[in-house]
């Protein structure tokens, strides 16, 4: 019988050990490779329509070894488009991000549901590949029909630092409206829905080119548009001048009240504090009345013409240009929205008409702040006022006390500081004070459309109101 020395039994289970652990190792290293995460991606954000033209971001984020090649395809039943595709060039990186517009017709499918898929590879080795099935999956809807869009009667005259009316039909859209030069103006259902008849209140800036563009537009859900061109001409107008010179006990005694982190300023700050108010504050307060724009009502709240305050005298007008003049030199340049109305002390401010408060209380420059909503976009403000009597989401009828008329905000005598928006756009306030303009520039547009949106109310027969009289303006700005 031959027997295997001592020693070598000793040998014969080292070189065993030895094998299983290298086997043992790698089979683990190669579980390793193999269980390292690979690449992740994610559409920002997930689209769940693909339009006639669909702009389309895909992240991707390799865990180890860079992107290497990624592909994107949408499948339909048995039909499969490669819509990108795209290998990387060393080095690779461990982050990509892929910007695409897809053209929906281009594809040759059908309109209806379909799977868009992604695909990419690391360069990680592996032992298996596993780029052979999608790491994303986003169930999409084509969508190659744009809305309908039918222009049904227009406001025929806009002007510089004035508003007007659009009445159409759209159906088939999630997003309507008339674009003026570059602002959007929304549109909003009227009449029966399955009409698809649409109002939108519109503005020209004061300072707007006369060639801007009235456009109609209409966006569905997919992302595919409609436009018509509106026949409305915007007529020119001219707007005031004037110069407002600065004295330092005024600032003195308001920029406390206007800058409270600042507390008393030395003599030698005044001026840069002034422009901190003059300048940032105001535009703080321009970007929250634009916010508050898109509180409005649906519907029509106001009817007829819009009430001035009785016995009142103009002391600033719309769209005025201001040089603001401190020690004998000019240092600022601004423009003044609304009216300046000036009367006895504390005078009570009457709603001008029926609406909704959406903001009461201290707006930077304005003081303490009326903001009245009346539907459709159109709001009007009430600033510097002494006292408010009333609060938000309180609802009030024409000629409604909302407070007293004062001098908070950046102003020194008591007055009334009236102004009148659309979406946020500063527009005159003659237009709505004028019952005749009311009824050529928004009730006919309607009356051409066969729609009965407003109550014509006092609008019919009431005369146009003329402006009140100006007055000298006191040395301080309102």
């Amino acid at each position: 019988m031959h027997l295997v020395p001592r020693s070598g039994w000793k040998t014969w289970l080292l070189v065993t050990l030895i094998l299983s652990l290298l086997i043992v190792g790698v089979i683990s290293y190669l579980g390793w490779r193999q269980s390292v995460p690979g690449v992740r991606a994610a559409l920002v954000p997930p689209p769940n329509f693909i339009g006639l033209r669909t702009p389309l971001t895909l992240t991707l984020t390799a865990a180890r070894g860079g992107l290497a090649w990624t592909e994107l395809r949408l499948v339909q039943g048995t039909q499969k488009v490669t819509m990108a595709q795209q290998t990387f060039p060393p080095p690779l990186a461990n982050e990509q991000r892929l910007a695409l517009t897809v053209e929906g017709r281009a594809l040759g499918l059908r309109e209806g549901t379909a799977t868009l898929e992604v695909y990419a590879r690391d360069g990680f080795w592996r032992p298996l590949r596993v780029d052979d099935r999608p790491i994303l999956r986003q169930p999409i809807t084509l969508d190659l029909t744009p809305p309908t869009l039918e222009l049904l009667s227009a406001t025929r005259y806009l002007a510089q630092g004035g508003g007007g009316l659009v009445v159409y039909r759209a159906k088939g859209a999630n997003r309507t409206g008339v674009n003026v030069g570059g602002i959007f103006f929304p549109g909003f259902p009227v009449g029966p829905s399955d009409a698809g008849t649409h109002a939108a209140m519109v503005a020209v800036p004061h300072d707007f080119p006369l060639a801007s563009p009235v456009v109609l537009t209409a966006q569905d859900e997919a992302g595919n548009n409609a436009t018509r061109a509106v026949a409305s001409e915007i007529k020119p107008r001219k707007f005031p001048t004037d110069t407002v010179d600065i004295k330092e006990e005024f600032l003195q005694k308001k920029l406390p009240e206007l800058l409270p982190e600042r507390g008393s300023v030395p003599a030698g700050q005044l001026l840069q504090a002034f422009l901190t108010v003059n300048r940032d504050k105001r535009r703080q307060a321009e970007e929250t009345k634009r916010t508050l724009s898109a509180r409005t009502q649906p519907k029509p709240l106001w009817q007829g013409f819009f009430l001035q305050p009785k016995n009142t005298k103009v002391s600033a007008n719309y769209a005025e240009t201001r040089s603001y003049r401190f020690r004998g030199q000019d240092v600022d340049t601004q423009v003044h929205f609304g009216y300046d109305l000036a009367s006895v002390r504390e005078s009570p401010v009457p709603a001008a008409n029926r609406g909704t408060v959406v903001f009461a209380g201290p707006l930077t420059i304005y003081g303490n702040t009326v903001l009245l909503d009346h539907g459709l976009g159109l709001q009007t403000l009430y600033a510097h006022l002494s006292r408010i009597d009333v609060k938000e989401g309180q609802e009030v009828e024409k000629g409604a006390e909302l407070g007293r008329t004062g001098t908070s905000g950046l102003a020194t005598g008591d007055h009334l500081h009236y102004e009148v928006l659309i979406h946020g756009v500063s527009v005159t306030p003659l237009e709505r004070w004028d019952a005749r303009w009311i009824r050529d520039h928004i009730l006919k547009p309607l009356r051409e459309a066969n729609v009965a949106l407003i109550d014509e109310g006092d609008s019919r027969d009431e005369p146009a109101t003329p402006p009140p009289p100006r007055q000298r303006r006191s040395p301080a700005p309102r």
